[in-house]
């Protein structure tokens, strides 16, 4: 697993159209890998692009949703966080599979198999779920920046744009410096959170208790809606894009064999960062649960009103601090990501031909003046109606991305020897019903409520 790198042009049976190529073209195949040596060795070098993808598990779009969910229903709403990890896990695993066993990002695959008049608006969808996810992350950042600096919410978000020199500054350094600044942040926020927990002492066995499934999420319209909520926001469609670019970033071998090991090492780094993203998302949960809850605060979700109550329900003046510090870390590890996303996805639907610095201009612009004029337009007041509304959002749209991805990698035509296992797309394709049926419930009860 130690060949040169070089840009694929080649024409595979299956695909209407070569490859082309790929994007973030300037880090493709920069990382090399270990084709021999004990497991943890070989693992090692592709662990990363795991913890990119776990990022997007647990932005402030989801701390919204799942700090309203806890606040309301307590910790009934665990079985949804622990279902919706494991549909990430299984999507995730196929995006890997993607990525190394056709060389091809979904937006690519999407372009290269369907025609214009499909591939275009499965492209303004993926726009769309971008977008919503940069408001989130916007609003999230900029609420982070004003608990902990005093920072105007309007200057808070011209701030987050940021973020694109700082990607273009580490990845010139290397994509490794990505992702070490990734997995930084995501340490800050474990540490964080498990001092929150500390201090709030929740009730285990209700914990326990709220990990098993319940058929009242099916029954009641604003939980079933908070839990459409917790879904988009933990299987979110950007992350599809994301995991199956990034993972092209290492430099592996071109036989199948090769290509094989490759699935399974990128499948590990895979699952490994999305059990770390279900833990804190359970923390933010059970945080909710047994602080506000538990208090006779059932309505509480915006993030601003989070950080005022905290402090005399733990007990604690440094538990706003710990918080508001943790929402600032997921709110930059959020857009970076999201920015990466949305190149791939721009270059892979239409394959622009831009220098780096004007692909993520342009990309980012999208999706944040969107984001920044809803945000300055609302303000501090109702920011977490539009965190929440934006995952579902997000949960509407991703059926877009699953279907492509489950179809093309059980596709032999497409996939070859590396097609996924019958019973993995049979689960997939399972995951894909039950969130378009859970989707189409969601508007049902919208429109008639």
């Amino acid at each position: 697993m130690t060949a040169t790198p070089s840009l694929p042009t080649e024409t595979v049976p299956g695909w209407r159209r070569d490859r082309g190529r790929p994007a973030l073209a300037e880090v493709f195949g920069s990382i090399a890998t270990r084709p021999t040596g004990p497991l943890w060795r070989k693992l090692a070098a592709f662990l990363g692009p795991g913890y990119l993808v776990a990022v997007g598990y647990m932005d402030p779009g989801n701390w919204a949703t799942s700090l309203a969910g806890g606040s309301k229903f307590g910790y009934a709403l665990l079985t949804v966080a622990l279902l919706s990890n494991l549909m990430a896990i299984l999507l995730q695993a196929l995006c890997a599979r993607l990525g190394i066993g056709a060389g091809r990002d979904l937006a690519q695959a999407c372009r290269d198999a369907f025609p214009r008049a499909l591939s275009w608006p499965l492209w303004v969808i993926t726009e769309i779920a971008i977008c919503s996810t940069d408001l989130a992350e916007v609003i999230g950042t900029a609420i982070g920046l004003n608990l902990l600096f005093g920072i105007p919410l309007e200057i808070g978000v011209l701030i987050t744009a940021l973020d694109v020199f700082l990607i273009l500054w580490m990845q010139n350094l290397g994509f490794r410096w990505i992702e070490a600044f990734i997995v930084t942040l995501l340490g800050i926020i474990a540490i964080s959170f498990a001092i929150q927990i500390a201090l709030a002492d929740p009730e285990w066995g209700a914990v326990i208790r709220g990990f098993a499934p319940t058929t009242n999420i099916l029954t009641n319209p604003d939980m079933l809606y908070l839990a459409i909520g917790i879904i988009g926001a933990t299987v979110m469609p950007h992350n599809l894009y994301l995991h199956s670019g990034v993972v092209q970033t290492r430099r592996f071998g071109e036989s199948v064999p090769e290509k094989r090991e490759a699935i399974k090492l990128a499948t590990i780094d895979s699952t490994i960062a999305l059990m770390f993203a279900l833990l804190i998302n359970a923390s933010i949960l059970i945080l909710a649960a047994a602080t506000f809850n538990k208090a006779g605060q059932t309505d509480v979700s915006e993030l601003g009103e989070v950080h005022k109550l905290i402090a005399p329900l733990l007990g604690s003046g440094m538990a706003p601090t710990l918080f508001a510090i943790a929402l600032l870390c997921c709110g930059l590890n959020s857009t970076v990501t999201a920015t990466l996303a949305g190149q791939i996805v721009m270059e892979g639907f239409i394959d622009i031909r831009l220098p780096p610095w004007a692909r993520r201009l342009m990309t980012r612009a999208i999706a944040i003046i969107p984001a920044a004029i809803i945000t300055i337009w609302y303000g501090e007041a109702g920011t977490a109606k539009l965190l929440i509304l934006s995952q579902v959002v997000l949960g509407v749209a991703l059926p877009f991305s699953i279907v492509p991805l489950v179809m093309f990698t059980a596709d032999r035509g497409k996939m070859g020897e590396l097609i996924a296992p019958r019973w993995v797309s049979a689960l997939a394709a399972a995951t894909a019903a039950v969130l378009i049926a859970l989707n189409f419930k969601l508007i049902y009860d919208l429109v008639t409520a």
